[in-house]
């Protein structure tokens, strides 16, 4: 099979590009803000990376670096920052400004280099809200936007999308994500179907293989020596009076610990930890000190079990501190997930009828699977002033923040 080249926008970590590279991609041009990620980058590849703002970066510059002519490109891959149509928006004020906020600008500009480069094929990734019904903006800013791309040159670009839960796909993480993908002739692309059960299934007359759990993933990676991974803060000693696989909830009074958080008063992260024999919970990107998931023995992962639980390659080194390796695993694509959606563009978009082989970048299961470790310790003195009666949230919009963006509204008054 000949070589193919991507345009890479947004790339952080590399997370798509290496899924695209397994499925025999060459990354021609990589363009990325943060310049941590950069150095990542060309740490562990020879890419050409331009590290500046989208916005200042003309698509006739991209096409330069990347030795490419207009229409040459076979892909254009890519997923602009999330945070405007994050969930957690709406778990915490019960709406997002989403178009409104400035940093959706994002999404503009990868379909203006969409319509000026003019790939083969592109593919965009964004967070589930993108999608969320009602909310659905920008899938509608998407689909006009193509409509316009055909009309001014010709190309007969649409939008397929899906939301797809990596896990599916083998890699061991339960991380949901939309994607759009399409092609300049109009073929039609149909999304892989989920080649693994849930872990947890009980359907014997399902023959896929079982869903990758957190210990298939990291159980041939030695206990870190490392001070980086230890908690810090006002919950560190909490976390061992967790079991395996629970979160706060264990401490509310629909639990088994003791009443210190009212049911749901808190975001599922927090004081989440990993359970062996299940998917990993979404690696988040920005945590707090006590946002997890943290590792079944009580401590942050390193960097190397998130990079596993993300499906990068072992050889690939992300660099900088603990917290440094999280934002940048945080925010990519499982590369295993982007290796099966570019094997499918191959086959189905660019015509190329080789037999893809296996995937590159799947994992095994573990032969073994020890009892859950560490069973919960006793709450220290120190938490036991939290036990009494707490109040459970009152749903989605209605928590003390959206409260109080209600009552500022209405003191304020009609402008």
């Amino acid at each position: 099979m000949k070589e193919l080249t991507a345009i890479s926008l947004f790339t952080g970590a590399g997370g798509l590009d290496f899924g695209f590279e397994a499925a025999g991609f060459r990354t021609a041009v990589a363009l990325e803000i943060d310049k941590r990620c950069c150095t990542t980058l060309r740490h562990n590849r020879s890419w050409p990376v331009i590290d500046r703002d989208v916005a200042t970066v003309p698509t006739e510059e991209l096409l330069d670096v990347a030795g490419l002519g207009v229409g040459e490109a076979d892909a254009l891959i890519g997923g602009p920052p999330c945070q405007p149509f994050s969930k957690s928006g709406f778990w915490a004020t019960g709406d997002a400004k989403r178009l409104d906020d400035p940093r959706a600008t994002t999404l503009e500009a990868y379909l203006r280099i969409l319509a000026e480069a003019q790939p083969r094929a592109f593919l965009l990734e964004n967070v589930e809200g993108l999608g969320f019904k009602g909310k659905d903006e920008a899938l509608k800013l998407i689909h006009s936007r193509l409509l316009a791309i055909n009309e001014a040159h010709g190309t007969r670009y649409r939008a397929t999308i899906a939301t797809l839960n990596a896990a599916d796909y083998g890699v061991p993480q339960l991380r949901k994500r939309i994607f759009v993908v399409g092609a300049r002739d109009g073929s039609t692309f149909n999304f892989p179907a989920a080649t693994h059960a849930p872990a947890d299934s009980s359907d014997w007359t399902d023959s896929r293989p079982r869903a990758l759990t957190a210990w298939d993933a990291l159980h041939d990676l030695p206990e870190p020596n490392d001070p980086g991974v230890l908690l810090s803060g006002k919950w560190a000693q909490l976390l061992p009076t967790i079991p395996e696989g629970k979160n706060y909830l264990w401490h509310t009074d629909r639990g088994g610990g003791e009443p210190l958080f009212g049911w749901r008063r808190r975001y599922w992260s927090f004081l989440l930890k990993l359970a062996k024999d299940q998917p990993a919970w979404t690696v988040q990107a920005q945590p707090g000190p006590a946002t997890g998931p943290f590792h079944w023995n009580n401590r942050r992962l390193t960097m190397r079990e998130m990079a596993r639980l993300q499906t990068f390659p072992d050889e690939v080194e992300i660099l900088g501190s603990i917290a440094d390796a999280q934002r940048q695993l945080g925010n990519a694509v499982p590369s295993l997930l982007a290796e099966v959606l570019a094997k499918a563009i191959v086959w189905q978009l660019l015509g190329i009828r080789t037999w893809p082989g296996n995937l590159k970048l799947a994992l095994g299961q573990a032969k073994t699977m020890p009892p859950p470790a560490n069973p919960a310790e006793a709450v220290p003195a120190a938490y036991l002033a939290l036990k009494g009666k707490h109040h459970a949230h009152p749903g989605t919009g209605k928590g003390a923040r959206a409260s109080a963006r209600a009552i500022n509204a209405s003191e304020q008054g009609p402008e």
